[in-house]
């Protein structure tokens, strides 16, 4: 279960009665008939023929689809980047959540390297207790790692009610955490219950390929992809999934873009490990082809991190995936940010902020993609637009689910209703929307938020501020009743035996010797040069050097021999040599 900590000078905005009559209830695992009343937010009753209070406001469902309202678990809004902000921030992207069908997002703190962990977690509190219009969570991101992060995490998960803890293997010199570094994260977040998310790139590898890109002199936002081929996301994928299985830590992949990082987590799901997969609105509805656009702004519009796949067949695979279990959860990670922002890269493909749309957008492409088609039924689409993100995170049932006690957050779906995608109608502040066009089917009639109509009739009725911070406990049952039987198995054992008495070997342990690493800016073929120049002059220094006996072995065996004590000759005579006396100048 999750608490809130929310503000008290703000006035509570649900409606104080509220009834559904005639609705079809779905939730993850059933759909049935029913009224629902609500009242102080909260769901008080489920059945047919309730007996309410008199003056209850009625929203007839006439047998329409009633949800329990999305939770979108990857949002970066009003996030900083080199002075600029992403162009929706908590009041712009909750706003465009809600009328998306979304009424709960989990957004992510990103600390700059040197902040404390706490002060960025404030910082993100205050932007969004002034300005969220639904209820909230945060994750909070690792962008550094010493050993006196561990106690702020310790105080995020007892005191501030954080549960999930996200590490970068991309934005080398940045953001990045090397291996062991990783291997110690995840060892803290098991101890403390909590979740280890993972951004899942290898930034080693982008970093080389992006400077190799960049010297062909491909400047634009093609080449933000072709430095970033999914392979090395894959590579991360499973980079990541090996030390979560060494540290038995359950592991949560963001922004699944390609195939074959999807591919690495159903197959490890096969073998047993505790991982989840969130693939995000726009690789369940979009490709990376866009990248090659002739219009700078519109290619620009699409970069992110991943990248989109340039395989246009990869949607729909996702989209499979997501429907058969093998992913789990579904994100935006919405970043936004305007065509003036993007265009501090227009000459370097690499200092293009990266981030797409896609809160508002979420639960009508899935359903689309996956209901529509027949991929998933509502229960299904239920469980990744919610459920299993409430289960998870340690929100269910107060969130994810239609029962008596649990948070009034419902939506009223009309899975008829056909809208087509434009930057001219949705409710953001960029210019450009990356699913431009697209025309999808199904899509929230009514949305209700803490118990108040805030969507109805194509009309949003939102409050600034009004949306409460949702405080998340350790071990979620979820997930942690696997990691608990895991411990059990895995507790390394000794073998009991006696002692060796027997001879020891003598060994000389010679020293490692570091040569100095070349700078990040030099070629092979340059340090090749580079050392001949410096052997020349050294021989110039020295005068001219002896003339090489070439009669004489260079080769030497180092540290003692079994014949030490055997006087050496200087020369052999060979009697019979290899192959008998006959030599090749005799023949014929």
């Amino acid at each position: 279960m999750s608490g809130y900590q929310g503000k008290k000078n703000i006035p509570r905005i649900t409606s104080d009665r509220l009834l559904i009559k005639g609705a079809k209830v779905v939730n993850d695992d059933q759909s049935f008939m029913a009224d629902i009343y609500m009242e102080d937010g909260v769901i008080k009753q489920i059945g047919e023929n309730l007996i309410v209070p008199g003056g209850v406001k009625i929203v007839e469902a006439h047998g329409r689809m009633l949800m329990p309202g999305g939770i979108d678990v990857h949002t970066r809004f009003q996030m900083p980047d080199r002075g600029m902000v992403s162009a929706d921030d908590f009041y712009q992207g909750t706003r465009a959540a809600l009328a998306g069908g979304t009424t709960m997002i989990i957004d992510h703190v990103l600390p700059e390297p040197g902040v404390s962990l706490i002060a960025a977690f404030n910082q993100w509190r205050e932007w969004a207790d002034s300005k969220s219009c639904c209820d909230y969570s945060l994750h909070v991101d690792i962008t550094e790692w010493h050993k006196g992060l561990q106690e702020e995490m310790e105080s995020l998960v007892k005191d501030h009610g954080v549960n999930s803890f996200l590490v970068y293997l991309a934005y080398k010199d940045v953001f990045q955490l090397s291996d062991s570094q990783m291997y110690e994260v995840f060892s803290v977040i098991r101890d403390l219950g909590a979740i280890a998310q993972v951004h899942a790139e290898n930034g080693d590898i982008v970093a080389e390929e992006q400077r190799r890109v960049l010297e062909l002199g491909i400047t634009g936002p093609e080449g933000h992809v072709l430095s970033r081929p999914e392979e090395v996301e894959a590579e991360a994928v499973n980079r990541s999934i090996t030390v979560a299985n060494q540290t038995n830590c359950p592991l949560y992949v963001t922004k699944v873009m390609s195939k074959s990082a999807a591919d690495v987590i159903a197959q490890a799901r096969k073998k047993g490990s505790v991982v989840y997969g969130e693939p995000i609105s726009a690789s369940l509805a979009t490709d990376g082809t866009h990248y090659w656009s002739k219009n700078w702004a519109k290619a620009a519009a699409y970069v992110t991190s991943p990248p989109l796949s340039p395989d246009p067949t990869t949607p729909d695979y996702l989209n499979s995936l997501l429907s058969c279990g093998d992913l789990q959860v579904t994100g935006s990670a919405h970043c936004t940010f305007h065509t003036s922002q993007r265009a501090v890269g227009k000459d370097n493909f690499t200092l293009i902020p990266e981030g797409t749309n896609g809160t508002e957008e979420r639960m009508s492409l899935i359903w689309d993609k996956c209901v529509v088609t027949g991929k998933m039924d509502e229960n299904q689409f239920v469980s990744v637009t919610s459920t299993n993100a409430a289960k998870i995170f340690n929100l269910y049932p107060r969130k994810g689910r239609i029962a008596v006690g649990s948070d009034a957050d419902l939506v009223l779906w009309d899975p008829d209703v056909t809208k087509i995608i434009s930057a001219k109608s949705h409710n953001l502040a960029v210019e450009y929307n990356i699913f431009e066009g697209m025309e999808v089917r199904g899509g929230p009639l009514v949305v209700i938020s803490q118990g108040k109509i805030v969507l109805e009739e194509g009309t949003l009725h939102t409050t600034e501020g009004c949306g409460r911070y949702v405080t998340r406990k350790a071990f979620p049952d979820h997930v942690y009743k696997r990691i608990k039987a895991r411990s059990r198995l895995t507790e390394l054992r000794g073998v009991p035996r006696g002692l060796y008495d027997g001879p020891v070997c003598d060994v000389v342990l010679t020293p490692k010797v570091m040569t100095p690493i070349s700078s990040m800016k030099t070629s092979p073929a340059k340090l090749q040069q580079q050392n001949q120049q410096q052997q020349q002059q050294q021989q110039q220094s020295q005068g001219p050097q002896p003339v090489r006996n070439l009669h004489q072995s260079g080769f030497s065996l180092s540290g003692a021999q079994v014949d030490d004590n055997i006087p050496r000759r200087n020369v052999q005579r060979i009697v019979a040599p290899p192959g008998g006396r006959a030599n090749i100048t005799s023949l014929g």
